[in-house]
């Protein structure tokens, strides 16, 4: 059974760059307290240096991404979190979701899906984590676990 998992994870991450986390073209970031403003993911990582950050790429329309949000509601407590609207609308309609959700998440607005294309995810929802030396570690497709994304920052900013 863990042969399968693993060897679907590996196939649902194929895509997924290796290396330092790719630069996308600048998006609309919502800030947890409504303000937004014009960013890229370098200039959000450079935010925390020394540090390990989880993105998390989510669309509105997904029931799997639903299921998560508090475990990334509760993550984004303890740790830099990036969420990642892919397909979702245009800022003003991400906003809406976010505050009838009540998701206090730092989220980019990637309406097309080029963030998460650039990410290498075709799918959501997905998470990754960026090591403090910007590389991309323990991607994964599909529903994640509180703990599972909680392990991957532990072992990202450990090792």
């Amino acid at each position: 059974m863990l042969l399968v998992f693993f060897g679907v994870q590996a196939w649902q991450t194929r895509g997924v760059p290796s290396g330092t986390l790719p630069d996308a073209a600048a998006f609309t970031l919502i800030e947890p307290d409504g303000q937004r403003r014009t960013t890229t993911l370098a200039e959000w990582r450079a935010q925390h240096p020394g540090q390990a950050v989880a993105l998390h790429v989510w669309a509105e329309w997904c029931p799997i991404c639903q299921t998560e949000e508090g475990s990334v509601t509760s993550l984004s407590e303890d740790h830099p979190v990036l969420s990642i609207a892919m397909q979702s609308g245009p800022p003003d309609a991400v906003a809406r979701v976010l505050a009838q959700r009540q998701l206090p998440w730092a989220t980019a607005v990637d309406a097309r899906g080029e963030i998460a294309s650039a990410l290498g995810f075709r799918a959501v929802p997905a998470f990754v984590v960026v090591d403090a030396g910007g590389q991309l570690r323990t991607p994964t497709v599909g529903y994640t676990t509180e703990l599972g994304m909680r392990v991957r920052l532990w072992w990202a900013q450990t090792f």
